[in-house]
């Protein structure tokens, strides 16, 4: 498995790159973006919503064009990504950090958008990524996560054109909507589609959200 630090060396090097070839959701299914539709369209006016691993942008980028209401914050693991990322999302708070340690106050986002930022998370580690998603959810706070689906993992070498390689991690979208369930979240949509294109898995969404009597009183998403 490849370490947290690997994997924020590699998402350095490679993120120009990166950003060049995915510079906007045009490479989504009609399905995929449908289901981030539905996502935003559940979002109440105003809220406050996370992009998990938001990388260069491209996702800030789609949820300001839907939902220019939206207060966004970015997050990913890679300064050099967050880099750019501040350079063309100066609509968002972006921060460098690691999604198993959100640099955010409990309940203090109304959506959580996790769009391909956990594929190089074991099993472990994704559920510290469920707590910390369910710690930092308003209740009636809504995550959204978007993976390749299946199980164990497979190596990327050269990725994305670089001497770089990386290990990805596969998931099942039942055990992603059980362990979400856990934590006190209704599960919404949990589904997997073919692969299409060159994609070599089939991939795997779960849209939760967090069930607000089992949250408690809390502060109002950004208050």
């Amino acid at each position: 498995m490849t370490s947290r630090a690997a994997v924020r060396a590699a998402y350095d090097t490679v993120a120009a790159d990166y950003a060049a070839l995915l510079p906007d959701a045009s490479f989504e299914s009609p399905e995929d973006v449908a289901l981030i539709d539905r996502f935003l369209d559940l979002l109440p006016s105003g809220a406050r919503v996370l992009d998990a691993g938001c990388g260069a942008g491209r996702m800030l980028h789609l949820m300001r064009e839907r939902r220019p209401d939206l207060r966004l914050v970015g997050l990913d693991l890679s300064p050099q990504m967050i880099g750019l990322a501040r350079a063309g999302c100066p609509f968002a708070d972006l921060a460098v950090g690691d999604l198993a340690d959100v640099p955010l106050p409990d309940g203090s986002v109304a959506g959580v958008l996790a769009w391909y930022s956990v594929i190089h998370a074991g099993t472990d580690e994704l559920d510290l990524i469920a707590d910390e998603f369910a710690r930092v959810s308003t209740a009636g706070g809504l995550v959204l996560l978007g993976f390749q689906s299946g199980r164990g993992t497979r190596r990327i070498d050269r990725a994305y054109g670089h001497d770089v390689s990386l290990d990805a991690v596969l998931h099942d979208p039942r055990e992603v909507a059980a362990a979400f369930a856990a934590r006190g979240f209704a599960v919404l949509d949990q589904r997997e589609r073919l692969a299409r294109g060159g994609e070599p898995h089939p991939q795997g969404f779960v849209l939760a959200r967090r069930e607000v009597s089992l949250l408690g009183p809390t502060a109002a998403a950004g208050g």
